[in-house]
């Protein structure tokens, strides 16, 4: 259920991660490659990059497949950033398609994109619910209560780390049938989570996280399940969670 993609290092545009690559995103959307659960992401895509002009970072969501939207291709070429993410969505039965429920979800400084799915009752009976905390959820799509859920602990400070294993284990704990891969972006760090579905990482003067590789280059990693990376530019960390 989606690709997803994230890149942290030395300024590059868009394009890096989706018509670039031979296996980007704009690919992966009607051919991936390792999916387990989908066969296409055509529900939607998003993007998120920041810029120094801007204290939050910009969004670019669409509810239509990625190869449908005839102006990404120029913003992509344009759009660069030291910190990336893009996604394509493969939506969940029964959630709306719509860009409300695109990621990447937003907060502040923070991009979100989950790649999975998830019983909404799971996320709200484990306490990491959005009600009565100001945090309401962009969409009624269960990434959408899952962003709310990291973003409602990192408004009360707790390092990203920290948020995002949290959330994952509560709600798995809830539903042990949860897929919960996330890309969390900061502007100079990344959390990703590999709970369920595919995750590899290409280490090469900064970071690529992806669902899967995007291109043919030796020097991709795929990430054990259970573990979540922490990509900053002091390196890559990868711990069981």
């Amino acid at each position: 259920m989606c690709r997803h993609a994230a890149w942290l290092g030395p300024s590059r545009p868009l394009s890096s991660l989706i018509g670039e690559p031979e296996h980007g995103l704009l690919r992966q959307a009607y051919a991936p490659r390792l999916q387990r659960y989908g066969t296409v992401n055509a529900d939607g895509f998003g993007v998120g990059w920041y810029d120094a002009a801007r204290a939050e970072p910009v969004r670019y969501r669409r509810s239509v497949p990625i190869w449908a939207d005839a102006n990404l291709p120029g913003i992509a070429d344009v759009a660069r950033s030291g910190c990336l993410l893009a996604a394509v969505r493969s939506a969940t039965i029964g959630m709306p398609i719509e860009e409300s429920a695109t990621a990447p979800f937003s907060d502040g400084r923070w991009l979100l994109s989950h790649n999975g799915r998830v019983d909404r009752v799971a996320v709200a009976g484990n306490g990491v619910a959005v009600a009565g905390n100001g945090m309401d959820p962009e969409s009624p799509c269960d990434s959408a209560w899952l962003a709310s859920a990291v973003f409602a602990r990192l408004r009360a400070g707790m390092p990203v780390a920290d948020a995002v294993a949290q959330v994952v284990t509560e709600t798995a704990r809830a539903d042990p049938a949860a897929r919960l891969n996330l890309l969390v972006c900061g502007g100079s760090e990344i959390v990703a989570t590999a709970w369920g579905d595919t995750l590899f990482t290409h280490v090469h003067e900064g970071v690529l996280l992806a669902s899967e590789p995007l291109d043919g280059r030796p020097g991709w990693r795929a990430v054990d399940d259970r573990t979540l990376v922490l990509a900053s530019p002091d390196g890559v960390s990868v711990t069981r969670i």
